[in-house]
């Protein structure tokens, strides 16, 4: 899998640490404060989308007073202290990443969460120095399954997108991997285990742990 490779590229939430799980939790409190029925197809719809494109679908399908930008503040806010404190890394990450860094590889972060969130998270496990490039897709014009956020981790990498490897949780962001011209592993997560057979009929490799990674 790591042959012929020179980066290894992260989505993180799902990938790099279980946090999947917490984000229902942050949109029903989000939406119960405000009288607002939770749809059950919510989780589905906003899937991939960036801080910013996640904003926009909830100001233009519910009644909404806030901003984007308010909206960003506001999540950011709910979800900071479970970034910073509770979220777990998933199975065999982080020997995973320090056996790559020894490797010489390079290694990015392209996330659809915001940049406080992944530095939040990051930063609560001393990892901050083996990324080369942490990027945001609230930084790109277009959220996953648009390609955007891995092509431009790649360039700030300074790596050929077919040189790279991409881990992701998420059909959309197995997808956008893959329209980058990118090898995709993706890797198994509670929240999208409904989706396990298109994740891994959408993907060049799939795995339980990163232990299984050679």
């Amino acid at each position: 899998m790591l042959e012929d490779k020179e980066a290894i590229i992260f989505d993180l939430d799902g990938t790099l640490v279980d946090s999947m799980w917490m984000w229902k939790d942050i949109d029903m409190e989000f939406m119960a404060e405000r009288g607002l029925e939770f749809p059950p197809n919510l989780q589905k719809d906003i899937e991939g989308m960036s801080f910013n494109e996640t904003a926009m679908y909830f100001i233009e399908n519910f009644d909404i007073k806030e901003s984007v930008d308010e909206l960003k503040v506001i999540w950011n806010d709910m979800a900071y202290y479970k970034y910073s404190h509770v979220v777990r890394p998933k199975p065999g990450a982080i020997a995973f990443i320090e056996r790559a860094k020894k490797m010489g590889l390079k290694l990015g972060i392209a996330s659809s969460n915001s940049i406080e969130l992944i530095m939040a998270a990051v930063t609560n496990y001393d990892l901050n120095d083996y990324f080369d490039v942490i990027l945001s897709a609230n930084d790109v014009p277009r959220g996953k399954p648009f390609p955007d956020v891995y092509l431009e981790v790649a360039k700030r990498l300074g790596v050929d997108p077919a040189k790279c490897l991409v881990f992701e949780d998420i059909s959309m962001g197995i997808m956008a991997g893959k329209n980058a011209g990118m090898t995709v592993c993706g890797i198994d997560d509670d929240y999208s285990a409904d989706d396990v057979d298109k994740k891994k009929e959408l993907a060049d490799y799939y795995i339980y742990s990163y232990d299984e990674v050679n």
